[in-house]
């Protein structure tokens, strides 16, 4: 990687640390409190939530046909999410300890906190559920490839790629066949002794 590739990582690395400077003062704002991993809000907030529910009844007579007809298509991915969540699962237990590569926290990944607002009725809370398991779970499995693709072929692509996980801008590229020979343990160690 070039100085100016790794300026321009440590650059993309400082812009999302401030983004999320960005979102935490908005959250606060807002009156959300986080301690010790448990959302709350500033008193009297939840109530005002409350207040802005949706009825069940008025929230499907707003909903367009399609959008019920195909809720059963769209929760029906359920079924590949949960077996794909479990064999990953199994996949990472598995290899990454065989190979000694750190494992991957599923909680870091799997977040759900929206259906405790309080402005969702019912169906938009299982609705934010399964949005948050689906994402969350894609990006928990993006997560062990990456570091499967770090352990066994940490290669740049000859065409571009679009939205590359972040691992792979350290990744040697395209044709370095004196790096990869001199580099493939270095990348091997990187996922034992920390998380990239």
């Amino acid at each position: 990687m070039t100085q100016r590739m790794q300026d321009l990582a440590k650059k993309i690395v400082h812009l999302q640390s401030e983004l999320d400077r960005e979102i935490e003062t908005r959250r606060k704002s807002l009156g959300v409190t986080l301690a010790a991993g448990l959302v709350g809000f500033e008193q009297g907030v939840l109530a005002e939530q409350r207040a802005l529910r949706m009825k069940v009844s008025h929230f499907l007579a707003q909903s367009s046909f399609g959008a019920i007809i195909s809720a059963p298509f769209i929760y029906s991915l359920i079924i590949p999410l949960l077996l794909l969540d479990i064999w990953v699962s199994l996949y990472q237990a598995i290899c990454f300890r065989l190979y000694g590569i750190m494992r991957v926290r599923r909680s870091d990944y799997i977040v759900m906190d929206r259906q405790k607002l309080g402005y969702l009725n019912w169906i938009e809370s299982l609705n934010c559920l399964f949005c948050a398991y689906g994402n969350g779970l894609i990006g928990y499995v993006r997560e062990i490839s990456s570091r499967t693709e770090q352990y066994w072929c940490p290669i740049k692509h000859a065409l571009k790629v679009h939205d590359p996980h972040l691992r792979y801008y350290e990744f040697l590229e395209y044709g370095d066949a004196d790096g990869y020979r001199a580099r493939l343990a270095t990348f091997r160690d990187q996922l034992r002794s920390s998380v990239n």
